[in-house]
This record gives structure tokens, C-alpha cells and sequence, in this order.
């Protein structure tokens, strides 16, 4: 999830000699590629994580902002840093009452976004400080922020201790607000005055509208479970169901005019330069998946948005793909990832369930 390294570079998506193959390959996919669109939904504009893990806050703000053009035509810039001032202090408070049998990160997932809105609200970029002009940068940095938020959030808890330290929360907080900046209770948007929660009612969310669906073999189909991925801390549950009736899912919420946020794996054949894509003699499989799930060959390790659907020169299917690297590569920050690619390296799908098939819509309500 951190910008060029999504968080950590874990192992590749095939075996070490496949790698090489797609290793490869990708240098081949240099040369840019053109693209015909078919289906290109509303989106706002590229952000830029920077030097910080949080690709699931920009893409899930991203998501939403891109869910409020959708329904009422306007267009937000809504804050990312205090989506995660908040989420940052309840992973902490999640932390201290798991006796410290959980995990610190900066990596998070839609969930964390949605349940931010939920209970704390939101507030539009303006309200809170620039990202990164508390530690002198541009651009949100994290590089000394997180790992002192980490350190002192571990010390919290003792070993042996009967009881957290006292007022741990100041302490948490302090160092939160020092490198992102205090959460607002109130601000002026457009003339009004507003609380983060009495601005959040007036976007036109129905929060309990987002589902999160997956597809994998160690859980039964057409049952929720919580996927087991060190960074979905919240243990909110996805939907499973089939690989092929996910990505039907996927190309009939676009089609319709929705956009999905997407979060999977990027580790293996994703370039640098906007595309992702398989070799052609490599094709995705329910099994496939399944094993490089289990063996830690695939990982879900970056969120992003999909926003539509194109073809390339060969008349293979692509899907388009905001990304939250600023205006990088080829296409100015937008990624075509092929069918293939999404189908393989899919960790979950979050989408409005307005999007789903009637009979899946009712199955997940």
C-alpha cells in the first residue's frame, strides 16, 4: 500500500521461474500501449499517497467521492488525513483491548474508511491541514510518523502488565494530531457551518448501502467470512462467492454506471508505467488463486478504484484504474489492468449493493 512499495514487497504472484517469466514480460510492456474505451464512469481527480501507506484511505475517499457525483452530480475533494486521524486512533484502541494480540500498520482497507464516516463523519480536504506540511513536505509523509505512532502504541501494553497504561489515549492522540493535524470539530464549507457528522449526512450516503465480496475455497460459498489479511484489522466480513460470478459481478456494476474500489495484489506483473497484465499462457483459475493465497504467493497489499472498461490494439479486455500514485506513468495515474490480471489477483471488491444482481442483493442485505 505504500507508494512503489504497497506496504512490503512479499512474493511474487507464480512460482520463482514464472517470475522470471513475467519478469520479462513486463519489460516488454514498456512501450505504451492504446487503449479503446468502452464503458468510462465519473471519477475525481488523482491524489498522491506519497510517503505513506495509506492507499486505502485515498482510494476509498476516492470511491466515495466518486459514489456522491454518481447520485447528485457534485464534486467533492473530501479529506483523507482525517479518515486516518481516526482510523489510526481506533486501530490503537482496537490494539490496547486485544492485550496487543493484533497489529499496528499504516495499511487499512475500505471498511476502515466506511466505519470512519459512520461514526466520526468526514470533513472536505481545506478543513484540516495540507498532508506532509506538518513534517515539511508536500505531500503526505509518513516516514517518522508512523513508526513513533507504532512504537508508543506497543508500549502501551506491558508484558505482564494488569492494565494499559494511564491516559494512553492522550498520548496517542497527541502524536496523531503533531503529524496529520487535529480533527476539526467544526468548520465553514461554502458559507455554512458544519460538524464532521452534520457534513457527512448532507453527501447523500446510505452508509449501510457498501458490501464487500470475495472468492476463495477455504470458506464455503454464499456465506460472509473475515478475510484473513494482516491489514483488515476492523475483521469485517466479505461475501464469498465464485471467481467468474465475482468478475460478472464487477462488469455489470460498471456497466450500469457504478465504480468499485479494489483491493489485491500488486507484487507480481504490475508496472510501474500504468499496466498490469498476464502472459498470455498463464490462465486464471478458481485453484490458482486459492493456492497463491495460501502459500503467500499473492498477498492484498494496495486499494484502488475501477472506474471503467477498454481494450487494448489486440482486442483484449482491460479494466481502467485509479490509482493514488499522483499523475504517474504512462497515463497520468490511471492504470489499465487486464480482466486476467483483476481475475487472478482480486483480494475483494467493495461496491454499492444497488450494483448486484436482485438475487445476490438479497442474499447479502
Amino acid at each position: 500500500m505504500k507508494h512503489f512499495l504497497c506496504l512490503m514487497a512479499m512474493m511474487s504472484v507464480l512460482t520463482v521461474s514464472a517470475q522470471e517469466h513475467l519478469q520479462k514480460k513486463a519489460l516488454a510492456t514498456d512501450a505504451k500501449k492504446t487503449f479503446t474505451v468502452a464503458k468510462e464512469n465519473p471519477i475525481t481527480s488523482v491524489k498522491n499517497q506519497h510517503r505513506s501507506g495509506t492507499c486505502w484511505a485515498y482510494a476509498t475517499v476516492g470511491y466515495f467521492e466518486s459514489e456522491i457525483l454518481r447520485m447528485t452530480g457534485k464534486t467533492y475533494d473530501l479529506c483523507e488525513m482525517f479518515a486516518v486521524s481516526k482510523d489510526y486512533m481506533d486501530c490503537a484502541t482496537h490494539y490496547v483491548r486485544m492485550h496487543g494480540y493484533s497489529q499496528i500498520s499504516e495499511g487499512g482497507s475500505c471498511d476502515d474508511v466506511l466505519d470512519v464516516i459512520r461514526h466520526h463523519g468526514i470533513c472536505p480536504e481545506e478543513a484540516m491541514p495540507a498532508p506532509g506540511s506538518l513534517v515539511g513536505d508536500s505531500l503526505a509523509n509518513f516516514d517518522v510518523f508512523f513508526p513513533e505512532l507504532e512504537r508508543m502504541v506497543s508500549s502501551f501494553v506491558k508484558k505482564d502488565a494488569k492494565a494499559p497504561t494511564q491516559h494512553w489515549q492522550d498520548s496517542a492522540q497527541a502524536v496523531i494530531e503533531k503529524y496529520v493535524g487535529r480533527c476539526p470539530d467544526t468548520f465553514i464549507y461554502e458559507g455554512k457551518t458544519y460538524t464532521p457528522q452534520s457534513f457527512a449526512a448532507t453527501l447523500g450516503l446510505n452508509l449501510d448501502d457498501y458490501v464487500s465480496l470475495t472468492s476463495y475455497t477455504h470458506h464455503p460459498f454464499n456465506q460472509w467470512f473475515v478475510i484473513e489479511a494482516p491489514y483488515k484489522w476492523r475483521l469485517k466480513p466479505s461475501y464469498n462467492i465464485p471467481i467468474e460470478q465475482l468478475m460478472n459481478v464487477l462488469d455489470r456494476a460498471l456497466d450500469a454506471g457504478y465504480t468499485v474500489a479494489w483491493g489485491g495484489d500488486v507484487t507480481g506483473n504490475f508496472t510501474r508505467t500504468g499496466l498490469a497484465m498476464l502472459p498470455d499462457d498463464i490462465t486464471p483459475t478458481q485453484q490458482m488463486r486459492q493456492e497463491q493465497w495460501d502459500d503467500w504467493r499473492m498477498t492484498y497489499d494496495h486499494v484502488m478504484v475501477i472506474y471503467g472498461k477498454a481494450t487494448d490494439e489486440q482486442g483484449k479486455p482491460y479494466y481502467m484504474v485509479k490509482n493514488s500514485w499522483g499523475k504517474s506513468g504512462q497515463y497520468k495515474g490511471i492504470w489499465y489492468m487486464s480482466r486476467d490480471f483483476i481475475m487472478l489477483n482480486t483480494t475483494y471488491l467493495f461496491l454499492n449493493r444497488h450494483a448486484l444482481p436482485k438475487a445476490l442483493r438479497k442474499a447479502v442485505k
